[in-house]
């Protein structure tokens, strides 16, 4: 049975002493290092001098859905040229730890799809040593390569709705990876953050997209000498869909009296929102006939929804730079009197706006980010305060599984 086991445990630098499967409980196994010898870590010598046993009890991987746990001997050897005592290096399990490498994997992997409470019950572990697992991962996939940002994304989102409590993600946009998020959008502590990268890193960057705000921009002017400021795209097309929905819901207003042809106005409004504002390509049947019956009833919205089709169509279809400011330019023109406030905006932001059209480069990426924070908060269960959330949202896109 000894081979079969061995084999199994898959620790090929140690040996099967014993095996017990407790019934309906756990099974143990004793292990030791095959050799009996050790190199003395401080003066690098081979010494078979062992000083004493030392016992240990630590979790491993379940086998056949029973816990697993390793009795393992690691032997403190003394050395004969410096004389030193030390305890012989197991690669498998990390010092002071009740549990092997590959189980912190493992665990850390349950934990990207469930959560700590959960997963702490279901393996035999508590919510401390659940945390100290994922801490241990994190710090190990925290070295990310900022040298290789160079197209940097910040944005803010606000992980439940209608209650503010923003939070400030930092995204490489080329990998399209958050690369960190802080606790709030406060200037103050997005440029701690940024400060920390060092000037080498921020040096190296070339181009930064952000939302219509500008501390953001006079932020990246501050610190990123290099970087050429670039508006996103979705939140200047955000701008111009808000101005439609308030004229929507102005001609609703407008529209809710007794009058009989009000009446028929008012119905062609209502739960027209999506059809409006979403892109006319995207419309299913039943959206395009509530567009339809929109536009027979309100010439304005049918006129300020062809202005929002133009406008998406500069950003999606126009490839050439010149072309894209023309068409820019001939449109603002032609909507200065349905969207005066996202014009304001677009003149205000003209050359972060056409920015775009130099790299196409863009934040949308983050909606997706967005959306799997909000589900990594959900299931949160455990996640007492702000840095073990932060930890496990970068575990979802930087965690690999590494072999024992």
């Amino acid at each position: 049975m000894k081979f079969p086991v061995e084999q199994i445990l898959n620790l090929p630098d140690m040996k099967v002493l014993d095996f017990q499967e407790l019934v309906g409980e756990e099974i143990i196994i004793t292990i030791e290092k095959s050799v009996n010898y050790s190199t003395c870590p401080d003066c690098g010598k081979i010494t078979h001098s062992i000083h004493q046993n030392h016992w240990r009890m630590i979790h491993d991987l379940p086998w056949n859905e029973k816990s697993v746990l390793l009795k393992i001997n690691r032997r403190q050897f003394k050395c004969h040229k410096c004389k030193k005592v030390f305890s012989e290096k197991l690669d498998f399990v990390d010092k002071s730890k009740g549990y092997t490498k590959r189980l912190a994997t493992d665990i850390v992997q349950q934990v990207l799809n469930s959560n700590i409470r959960s997963v702490a019950e279901r393996n035999g572990l508590s919510d401390e040593e659940v945390e100290s697992m994922l801490k241990k991962q994190v710090s190990q996939i925290l070295n990310i390569n900022l040298s290789q940002v160079k197209k940097l994304g910040i944005d803010e989102i606000s992980l439940v709705k209608g209650q503010g409590n923003y939070l400030a993600v930092l995204v490489d946009l080329d990998t399209h990876k958050p690369i960190e998020i802080v606790q709030s959008r406060r200037i103050e502590d997005i440029r701690e953050i940024l400060v920390s990268w060092g000037s080498e890193v921020l040096n190296k960057i070339e181009e930064v997209s952000i939302d219509l705000w500008s501390p953001y921009k006079n932020l990246v002017e501050e610190l990123m000498p290099n970087a050429h400021v670039t508006a996103d795209r979705f939140h200047v097309m955000k701008q111009v869909n808000d101005e439609l929905d308030t004229m929507r819901k102005t001609e609703k207003k407008a529209a809710m009296s007794l009058d009989t042809e009000k009446k028929r106005i008012l119905e062609a409004l209502n739960k027209s929102k999506y059809s409006l504002l979403k892109n006319e390509d995207s419309l299913n049947e039943k959206q395009k006939e509530k567009l339809k019956s929109v536009q027979d009833v309100s010439p304005k919205l049918a006129k300020m929804h062809a202005l929002k089709e133009e406008f998406r169509d500069i950003f999606e279809t126009t490839k050439s730079w010149g072309d894209s400011i023309i068409k820019l330019l001939d449109w603002m023109y032609d909507a200065l009197s349905y969207f005066p406030k996202s014009i304001g905006t677009i003149v205000r932001w003209f050359g972060e706006i056409v920015g775009y059209f130099d790299g196409r480069t863009t934040s949308g990426t983050v909606e997706g980010i967005n959306n799997k924070l909000k589900l990594i908060k959900r299931l949160g269960y455990g996640f007492r305060n702000f840095s073990n959330f932060r930890l496990r949202s970068l575990l979802n896109w930087h965690f690999t599984i590494n072999s024992p």
